[in-house]
């Protein structure tokens, strides 16, 4: 039952005053940035079609729209990850703030139907009211990648309310959670970043800046409305939130320092023009929100220990003002003309495809120090890399060892997934199949396979430390709760993990999907993340060492290793075989002067995938046949364990007992029948 303190009233009707506050500051600030840069408010140029309201109610959806996003984000992870349990369940306060999530996303979703028209209207040059019709909507919203991306961030708001509406459990909450997050990632593949060069830089840097930023704010938010509870409990919060958001800080500043790189990059740009200046100002709001974070470490927590709470309240409050403030900044820097403006007419075809020139003809020189970063990975890669060599130390420090060799394939499966994705590799593979051909088979078979062999999912329940409060579920229960749960029973199952294995193979060259891949970076990204998500599913399945939802039988691995290399191999030879080359329009549009045509590039890299593919296989094949033995070795000791502690206790072995029992029942049977 609730307390007096803990009403059935929506906490954010707690803090009308700081609400009202945030959104004047940001929305003010837009207003002013806007008239600033250029934005909007300017005077309409005579010939030219003006939409009218439009050029200000545009970025102020998108900000409403962000804020709402704020906001259910960061309610959905303080239900989840800050909010206590009562015996495994959601508590009270975590409801509260899955109801308010529910509304949140409702007008995030609103927000975005508001912006497709907007833009729409922004697009054609004419008010909303002129423009507007479901057939223009349904035409921008299915042709259209902007259009495209808005209406699958709306749908996906949509998506994340409705879960919030149909669901109260912990995992129904993080299912919304994660729903509302990838909200957030259409949007960025759209706008000045993805229209410049280097875009595929600034796309994930813009990703690895906007996804923290939001999870940062709306946690801090959350925490901030806060009903009334016991401090304890808001202290628990706090710290498990500061962790959190020191992560974010530090994603934001390398991403932001990244993105700063590719669209900014001359000095004289930053102060020489207004989108450099708004640039400056949204920097400057981020070295405050550090500077407040750090305050709230230093000062607010202890104080919030001994329970005081009016500091972290007010330290809080000033955060949340100034992320109102860098997020208007946001928009109306979404609106400010960039500070480089790119001269399409000297731009080919093959950089407008490429988001960067044409490269030399390949040589071995090129491909090992021509890099093109990929920051998402490279990012995945080096903090996979940092928290595993982390754990080693911590079990270390406790007196436990763990196998060198171990560390070894682990750093080698992370350097290889950047060579592989940041280094010439990735700046030839979108040209030459043969070398996409060569990244599959090191994103799809040898990273996974080293990764698999470094047992990361056991070191990690050996240095994770159990949680003292079950109340207050730690990594480590997160963990295991992952281990046990039914998604990943069913994607572990040993037939799904081969289908999604080698059959998803069939389906991406076979249809348009590779293509898709060339041609968007978003599709890209997943694509990688696909190759190495199923093979690490596939060869956990088969060598690994890691607990798992299910073990694999030893002869069904070995059934499973030999339908991979038939499958593989039949996947090589199709490829040779074809009279036809692959995304045969995104080569002839890229028009590559040099090496081979298209065909004898596919036919090349069906070769490498028939031939070269089944080495690392081979290889597994070799590690299986090795645990096996290894595994029968030990069950023989094993028994003889049990055998001879039950010789010396003058017992029978059980096993041998019940193998006897059941040669006599057989023998009493066969008497009966004669």
């Amino acid at each position: 039952m609730l307390g007096r303190k803990e009403s059935s009233f929506p906490v954010v009707l707690r803090h009308p005053a700081l609400l009202a506050a945030a959104v004047m500051v940001a929305f003010g600030l837009l207003a002013l940035l806007l008239r600033y840069g250029g934005g909007a408010g300017g005077e309409p140029i005579v010939g030219l079609p003006d939409p009218g309201l439009t050029a200000w109610l545009l970025p102020a959806a998108r900000l409403g729209g962000q804020l709402a996003a704020v906001t259910t984000i960061g309610m959905l992870l303080a239900a989840a990850v800050l909010s206590p349990r009562n015996e495994g369940r959601l508590s009270a306060v975590a409801y509260r703030r899955i109801r308010v999530a529910r509304w949140s996303a409702l007008v995030w979703s609103l927000c975005c139907g508001a912006t497709v028209c907007l833009t729409l209207s922004d697009i054609v040059g004419l008010p909303v009211s002129q423009i507007v019709s479901a057939r223009a909507l349904a035409n921008f919203v299915t042709s259209v990648p902007l259009g495209q991306a808005m209406a699958v961030t709306g749908l996906l708001a949509l998506a994340a309310g409705v879960t919030c509406f149909v669901t109260v459990s912990v995992g129904g909450t993080v299912t919304a959670l994660c729903i509302a997050v990838g909200a957030l990632v259409p949007a960025l593949f759209t706008g000045h970043a993805a229209a410049g060069g280097n875009h595929q830089v600034a796309i994930s840097a813009l990703v690895l800046h906007v996804v923290p930023v939001v999870v940062w704010a709306g946690g801090l938010l959350a925490l901030l409305l806060t009903p009334r509870t016991r401090g304890t409990v808001l202290a628990v919060a706090v710290r498990r939130f500061s962790v959190i958001a020191t992560w974010c800080l530090a994603a934001v500043a390398v991403s932001g320092l990244v993105s700063a790189a590719v669209r900014i990059p001359q000095l004289g740009l930053w102060w020489g023009t207004p989108y450099g200046q708004i640039a400056l100002v949204k920097a400057q709001l981020l070295v405050a929100l550090a500077v407040l974070g750090w305050m709230q470490r230093r000062a607010a927590i202890p104080a919030l220990r001994a329970g005081d709470r009016r500091r972290f309240a007010l330290v809080a409050a000033g955060e949340v003002l100034v992320f109102a403030a860098a997020m208007g900044a946001a928009a109306a820097l979404s609106r400010t003309p960039p500070a480089v403006i790119s001269d399409e007419s000297d731009e080919t075809p093959a950089q407008a495809l490429l988001g960067f020139a044409m490269p030399e003809p390949i040589s071995f020189a090129r491909v090992a120090g021509d890099w093109l970063p990929e920051p998402l990975y490279l990012s995945a890669a080096l903090v996979a890399t940092g928290l595993y060599l982390a754990g080693v130390v911590r079990l270390r420090r406790r007196g436990d060892a763990w196998p060198v060799h171990r560390i070894v394939v682990l750093l080698a499966g992370c350097g290889l997934l950047i060579v592989a994705t940041s280094s010439g590799i990735a700046r030839y593979a979108p040209v030459l199949f043969s070398v996409h051909m060569g990244q599959h088979l090191v994103l799809n078979m040898v990273v996974p396979i080293l990764l698999v062999l470094a047992a990361p999912v056991t070191l990690a329940l050996r240095a994770l430390r159990p949680a003292g409060d079950p109340a207050w579920p730690g990594p480590r229960e997160w963990l295991q709760a992952l281990l046990h749960s039914r998604a990943l029973g069913l994607l572990s199952h040993p037939l799904v993990a081969l289908a999604l294995y080698a059959g998803s193979l069939y389906v991406m060259y076979f249809s348009g999907l590779y293509e898709l891949a060339l041609r968007s970076h978003a599709a890209h990204l997943a694509m990688v993340g696909h190759f190495l998500l199923t093979g690490y599913l596939f060869f956990s399945a088969v060598i690994g060492v890691d607990p798992s939802p299910r073990r694999t039988p030893y002869p069904l691995r070995m059934v499973l290793v030999f339908a991979a290399m038939v499958l593989h191999a039949f996947l090589g030879v199709a490829l040779m075989l074809s009279n036809t080359p692959l995304a045969a329009e995104w080569f002839a549009s890229l028009d590559r002067p040099w090496g081979p045509s298209p065909l004898a590039d596919l036919r090349l890299g069906g070769g490498m995938a028939w031939s070269f593919g089944e080495v690392p296989m081979a290889i597994v094949l070799a590690a299986l046949l090795r645990q096996w033995m290894t595994a029968d070795e030990r069950e023989a000791r094993r028994r003889d364990r049990v055998a001879d502690r039950a010789e010396a206790q003058g017992q029978e072995d059980a096993e041998l007992a019940a193998y006897n029992a059941m040669l006599a029942g057989l023998a009493a049977r066969d008497r009966e029948h004669r």
